[in-house]
């Protein structure tokens, strides 16, 4: 058989643990943030793009760390970037135009230079979608870094 073709062996994962699927009850999550969808953001039926989403969960991680005082461009002046490494969506009923979706957020796990956030997408108290997202602190340059001392804090407690 050449080898390029033979499977590889499995590396176990530096990232943050696999974990069970995002929780659908709202007290789980301690963080939310709503957004409209847009017209534009709609597909020929109407009902928003899968593709959206992703910017929606990237807006309510931004609005999270404003709230808890952490700004994204500050934590960006202080060297450390939170790149996107995984992203996991389940789509269970669709968005619709003008439709308010409140995203809620949780941090669920993290490693020394990872951590995970689960999110529960509502509209009106219905649960359309569950997300996972895992991020990787990296430098200016793209390289792995420590998690910044406050966030090592916010997920020590998960550990």
């Amino acid at each position: 058989m050449d080898r390029a073709l033979e499977p590889r062996p499995q590396q176990p994962s530096r990232r943050a643990p696999t974990r069970r699927p995002p929780s659908r009850r709202p007290d789980d999550y301690h963080f939310t943030h709503d957004v409209r969808a847009r017209f534009a953001e709609t597909d020929a039926m109407g009902i928003v793009h899968h593709s959206r989403y992703l910017p929606w969960l990237e807006e309510a991680r931004v609005a999270y760390l404003r709230s808890i005082g952490h700004p994204y461009d500050a934590t960006r002046a202080d060297g450390v970037d939170y790149a996107v490494i995984e992203s996991h969506l389940t789509y269970l009923r669709p968005v619709r135009f003008d439709e308010v979706v409140t995203v809620h957020l949780a941090l669920v796990a993290g490693t020394r230079a990872t951590f995970a956030i689960d999110y529960l997408l509502r509209v009106a108290g219905e649960v359309r979608s569950t997300a996972t997202t895992v991020h990787g602190c990296v430098d200016g340059r793209g390289r792995p870094v420590r998690l910044p001392d406050w966030l090592n804090e916010l997920i020590t407690p998960l550990r």
